[in-house]
C-alpha cells in the first residue's frame, strides 16, 4: 500500500461541503444512496475511452439534500484497484490519502454523514491518485429548510452544469487509437506521462454535464427565471461562462449567499461552484449557452443548448469567440465584486452577516508560495520549497495511533523561504496549528498562470486579492465586512490572495493546489487542527468501519483516550 498507485482511490469527496457525522435526531430525514463504482466506455470528445462509472452514469448521480438530512452512501468498488465526503468534526472519512485507507476491489465501504447547517451548490469527485481526469464526479445540491428564507423568489426550475477540461487520453494505461496506430505512435496515459517525467499536454476539449458540444440541453419557458448551479469540475483550466442574449444575477457561491449582482459572464476557476439566477426574457428560439478557457495556452469552447419551449430552431453556428481570454484586471476586478449578501440567512435562522469575522485578533500569519523545481530528475511541485510525498500510512491513522516516523509536524514553514529557489524538499509534510485560532494565510504567486487553493474543512473568508507583491501595508485594503466565504479560492499571476479562517474543526485537513498534476506532483500539505482536550464535543470518534492499512493495519490499544464532553 505504499506505492502511489496503490494508494489510487475513487473518494466520495464533497467539495467544500462540510458534513457532520453525529446520532441523528429523529426529526431529520434519512436519504440512503447506493453507489457501484466501474469503469466502462464513454466518448464525450468522440473518441472511445475508459471511463469511471457510478451505477453506470457519466457524470455520476446527482446528490439532492436538505440541510441537515442524514446521508448513508454504500459504495461498492468494483474497479480492479483500490477505491477510496468534506466533513465537519470528522476527517476521518475525509476520501484523501492522508485520511482514509482506500476500499479494496470487490469490497464496500458505507459513509454515514449529515448535511449539518449546510445549503448551496457542490460536487464530489475522486480525490486520489489521478482518477479525477476518468471521471467519477458528480453534484451536490443541498437545499435550504423550509422555515428559512432564501433571498429570492424561488425559480421555475434548476438546472445543474458540471463544466471542466478535458482529455481524450485515458488517465491510467497504455491505449491506441487506430489513427494513432497507423502513425505508428502511442498515447501514454496522462498520469503516465506524470511519472516519467513529462508535462501533461493542453486539454482537448470542455464537457459539459459529459458531453461536447451542444450536447446538453436545457428548456425553459418564456418570462419564466431558472436558477443554474455551475460547478469547475476540471483537472485545470479557469473557464468563463455566458448565456447567448441573457444577463445572470449571482446567488450563491459555495455554500454563501452572495449580493446580486448582474454579470454577462462568469469566471469560474478549477474547483469553484457558484449558482446563477437568468430570465427567459428573450423571443423564442435556441441560444447557446458558452463555456471557454481562460488564461490558457490554447483556447478551448463548448456549448450547451438553451430552448424555448415550443421552438423548432437548431443551432447552425459554432460557440460565439472567446473574447476577454486574458484579461486579468476584468476577472480580477469580477472577484473582488463577489461578496456575501449580509441581509440574507444562512442554514441556521440567524443571519450570515452576525459572524463578524473582521473583529477577531488574528492569532498567526502564514504565507504559502507555490514554486515548481525537480527532484532525482523529476517535476515536483512545492509549496513553501515543500513537496509532499504520499507516506505509507494515511497521516490521520498513524497520528491517533502514535505511529512514528510517518510524517513530521512542522515540516511546512509559515513564510517561503528566502532569496533564490532551491530545489524542493520532499517529504510527507504536516503543519500543526491549534483549535479555535484565527489564521491570515496569504496565498504568493510569482508564476505567470493563475493558481487555484483549496482547503477541506473550511471555508475562507476571501478578504483580499490584487497584482504585485504582498507586504502587510496590503491589510489597509482587506474587506473587513463582507468577504465571501468559500472553500477554494484562486491566486492571479505575479499577485496575491489573502484570506481569514477560524480554525474550529478539528482533525487532519488537505491544503492542495487544484491543478490537479501540479497537486498529483506534491503542490499540498496536511493542516493538523489539535486540541489536547480529546473530546467527543471538539472530534468525533474514529467510525467503527474505519478500514485500516498501512502500518495501522494491526494497530490497536495505542490510540488517545477520549472524553465524552
Amino acid at each position: 500500500m505504499s506505492s502511489r498507485r496503490s494508494m489510487g482511490a475513487l473518494a466520495a469527496v464533497c467539495v467544500c461541503m462540510f458534513v457532520f457525522v453525529s446520532s441523528a435526531r429523529a426529526e431529520d430525514p434519512y436519504r440512503f444512496f447506493d453507489w457501484e463504482v466501474t469503469t466502462g466506455n464513454i466518448n464525450p470528445l468522440g473518441v472511445q475511452q475508459q471511463g469511471i462509472l457510478i451505477n453506470g452514469q457519466f457524470p455520476g448521480p446527482e446528490i439532492d439534500c436538505q440541510t441537515n438530512d442524514n446521508l448513508i452512501v454504500n459504495v461498492h468498488n468494483r474497479l480492479s484497484e483500490p477505491n477510496g465526503l468534506q466533513h465537519r468534526k470528522n476527517s476521518w472519512q475525509d476520501g484523501v490519502s492522508g485520511t482514509n485507507c482506500p476500499i479494496p476491489p470487490g469490497q464496500n465501504f458505507t459513509y454515514q454523514m449529515q448535511a449539518k447547517d449546510q445549503i448551496g451548490s457542490f460536487f464530489y469527485f475522486p480525490s486520489l491518485a489521478f482518477h479525477k481526469a476518468a471521471g467519477g464526479f458528480g453534484a451536490i445540491r443541498i437545499r435550504s429548510r423550509p422555515l428559512i428564507p432564501v433571498p429570492f423568489d424561488p425559480p421555475a426550475g434548476e438546472y445543474t452544469m458540471l463544466i471542466g477540461d478535458w482529455y481524450k487520453t485515458s488517465h491510467k494505461a497504455w491505449h491506441c487509437s487506430y489513427t494513432n496506430f497507423i502513425n505508428s505512435r502511442w498515447i501514454l496515459a496522462l498520469q503516465a506521462m506524470l511519472d516519467s517525467r513529462k508535462q501533461l499536454p493542453s486539454p482537448d476539449g470542455i464537457l459539459i454535464n459529459g458531453k461536447g458540444p451542444n450536447g446538453a440541453s436545457f428548456t425553459v419557458e418564456q418570462g419564466k427565471t431558472y436558477r443554474l448551479r455551475v460547478s469547475n469540475v476540471g483537472l485545470q483550466s479557469t473557464l468563463n461562462l455566458r448565456i447567448q442574449d441573457h444577463n445572470m444575477t449571482l446567488v450563491e457561491v459555495e455554500g454563501t449567499h452572495t449580493v446580486q449582482n448582474t454579470y454577462s459572464s462568469l469566471y469560474v476557476h478549477a474547483g469553484q461552484s457558484l449558482s446563477v439566477l437568468f430570465t427567459a426574457n428573450r423571443p423564442p428560439g435556441v441560444y447557446q449557452i458558452t463555456v471557454s478557457t481562460r488564461f490558457a495556452k490554447r483556447a478551448l469552447n463548448s456549448s450547451a443548448v438553451l430552448r424555448y419551449a415550443g421552438s423548432s430552431a437548431t443551432i447552425s453556428e459554432p460557440p460565439p469567440p472567446a473574447g476577454l481570454a486574458d484579461d486579468i484586471d476584468f476577472s480580477l476586478d469580477q472577484a473582488r465584486s463577489i461578496r456575501t449578501n449580509l441581509t440574507a440567512s444562512g442554514p441556521r435562522p440567524n443571519p450570515q452577516g452576525s459572524y463578524h469575522y473582521g473583529s477577531i485578533n488574528v492569532t498567526r500569519t502564514i504565507r504559502l508560495a507555490n514554486s515548481a523545481g525537480h527532484v532525482a530528475g523529476k517535476q515536483r511541485y512545492a509549496v513553501n520549497g515543500v513537496s509532499f510525498v504520499e507516506a505509507d500510512t494515511p497521516l490521520k491513522l498513524a497520528d491517533y495511533y502514535r505511529i512514528s516516523d510517518v510524517f513530521r509536524l512542522g515540516g511546512i514553514p509559515d513564510a517561503p523561504p528566502a532569496g533564490a529557489a532551491a530545489a524542493p524538499r520532499s517529504e510527507a509534510a504536516v503543519m500543526d496549528s491549534d483549535y479555535r485560532s484565527f489564521l491570515e494565510i496569504v496565498f504568493e504567486n510569482s508564476e505567470d498562470s493563475v493558481q487555484i487553493w483549496h482547503l477541506d474543512g473550511y471555508s475562507l473568508f476571501v478578504v483580499g486579492m490584487d497584482r504585485g507583491v504582498w507586504s502587510e501595508q496590503s491589510r489597509k485594503s482587506y474587506n473587513l465586512v463582507d468577504a465571501v466565504s468559500r472553500c477554494t479560492v484562486q491566486v492571479y499571476p505575479r499577485a496575491w490572495t489573502a484570506v481569514l479562517v477560524a480554525l474550529d474543526n478539528v482533525g487532519m485537513w488537505n491544503l492542495r493546489s487544484e491543478d490537479w498534476a501540479r497537486r498529483y506532483q506534491g503542490q499540498q500539505f496536511y493542516l493538523r487542527v489539535y486540541t489536547p482536550s480529546h473530546s467527543f464535543r471538539d472530534e468525533l470518534p474514529i467510525p467503527s468501519n474505519a478500514l485500516r492499512c498501512g502500518r495501522a493495519t494491526n494497530a490497536s490499544g495505542r490510540s488517545r483516550t477520549l472524553s465524552r464532553y
